[in-house]
C-alpha cells in the first residue's frame, strides 16, 4: 500500500499495536511469502505448512496485542523465531523420531568452535552446482539440520543469527550444520554426486 511506503516492518508492527489494522495487513503482505517458504522448506508438507503459518500469525497477533514486541530493528528475526517455535512444538507433538536432540553422546560443547569455524569458512565457497545438488538431497535430512542449512546457505544468515532465531547455542547450530554436511556427503557418495568445494 502506498500509504505505508517507506515505513519499516518494525514501525508497522507498532502502528498495529496502536490500533491500525491496515498496518497489520501491510505487514502480512510483506512477510507472508518469505515466512511460508521457510516453513514449507522445514516441514515439506503444504497442509502442515499452512497450519503452522496460521498458528504463527495467531501467536504474532497475540504477542503484539499483549505488548510483547518492542522495535529492535529485527522484526523478521522475531517472526522467524516464533515460526521456528511453532514448528518445533508441532514436531514434539508428532513425537517425530527424526529430531536429534543433544545428549551425552553428541555433546557439542566438547567441540572447539575455532576448528568448526575453519571448516565452515571453506563451505561458504561452495559453487552453484554443488548448491543445486545439495538442494536435491536436503529433503532427506532431519528437520533441525535442514533448517540450519536453509538459513545458512539460502537466507545467508550467520551462525550467531541462526542460534538466536532457533533458540540454541552457536555450538549446537554449528554442530547441526556439521552433521548436515556429513549426511549430505554420505548421500552424495551413495548417489555418486561430486560435492567439490572451491579452494
Amino acid at each position: 500500500m502506498k500509504q505505508f511506503e517507506g515505513v519499516t516492518d518494525e514501525q508497522l508492527a507498532l502502528l498495529y499495536v496502536g490500533g491500525d489494522n491496515k498496518a497489520f495487513d501491510e505487514l502480512l503482505s510483506r512477510t507472508q511469502s518469505k515466512l511460508f517458504t521457510y516453513i514449507m522448506f522445514v516441514v515439506r508438507d503444504h497442509d502442515i505448512a499452512d497450519d503452522i503459518f496460521q498458528e504463527t500469525f495467531v501467536k504474532v497477533i497475540t504477542k503484539l496485542q499483549h505488548g510483547q514486541y518492542t522495535d529492535s530493528g529485527k522484526f523478521q528475526f522475531w517472526l522467524t523465531r516464533i515460526a521456528h517455535n511453532v514448528i518445533m512444538d508441532w514436531y514434539r507433538a508428532q513425537k517425530n523420531e527424526h529430531i536429534v536432540e543433544p545428549n551425552t553422546e553428541n555433546d557439542l560443547n566438547a567441540i572447539r568452535t575455532g576448528d568448526i569455524l575453519d571448516t565452515y569458512r571453506e563451505t561458504e565457497l561452495v559453487n552453484e552446482q554443488v548448491l543445486l545438488d545439495v538442494k536435491k538431497m536436503m529433503n532427506a535430512l532431519p528437520a533441525p539440520q535442514r533448517e540450519v542449512v536453509y538459513m545458512r546457505f539460502y537466507q545467508q544468515l550467520s551462525f550467531k543469527d541462526i542460534a538466536e532465531m532457533t533458540g540454541v547455542s552457536i555450538n549446537t547450530s554449528l554442530g547441526r550444520m556439521r552433521y548436515a554436511l556429513i549426511n549430505l556427503r554420505r548421500m552424495a557418495k551413495e548417489h555418486d554426486i561430486e560435492l567439490v568445494l572451491q579452494g
